[in-house]
């Protein structure tokens, strides 16, 4: 009776190759997806703490002290904006926004109710690979995901 069980390392290696071919393109493409939705959650937090810091730029301005109302002006609303894209009330150095692809247009300042105001931050993520993906037949698939970030503050 002869052994069955025992295989030559030499026959082993090229078994292993072959499992390395079949396995690497989904163990790259699961660790390149893992990156791309660690650069969104980036982008997201990102987008969130703009509109903390814009909410706590308007809520400090706008209140009226005399008069006890809300006061949104036109010049404060921009600012608000321009403290949401660029981090600071207005940009003379020309700052980078803090998102690439941000704009003042993004932004909506609005007053709630009789002493809250509201900023709104709406963003559409694009991957790394692109905005859209060709289709066989058809439309392309967008792969262009909104994020929105609003906060409520209470004026001072």
């Amino acid at each position: 009776m002869g052994r069955t069980g025992f295989r030559s390392p030499r026959r082993q290696g090229g078994l292993a190759l072959v499992e390395l071919v079949l396995t690497l393109p989904l163990l790259l493409l699961l660790m390149l997806a893992f990156a791309e939705f660690g650069r969104m959650l980036f982008q997201y937090n990102s987008l969130m703490q703009a509109s903390r810091d814009a909410g706590r730029f308007v809520a400090s301005q706008a209140w009226n002290a005399t008069l006890g109302t809300l006061e949104l002006s036109g010049t404060l609303q921009t600012q608000t904006k321009n403290v949401a894209v660029y981090g600071v009330p207005s940009n003379p150095n020309g700052y980078p926004a803090v998102v690439s692809g941000l704009t003042p247009a993004n932004v909506a300042v609005s007053a709630v109710g009789t002493n809250h105001v509201q900023v709104s931050i709406t963003y559409t993520y694009v991957p790394v690979i692109g905005s859209a993906l060709p289709a066989l037949y058809g439309s392309s698939v967008p792969l262009g995901l909104a994020l929105t970030s609003t906060v409520v503050m209470r004026a001072l």
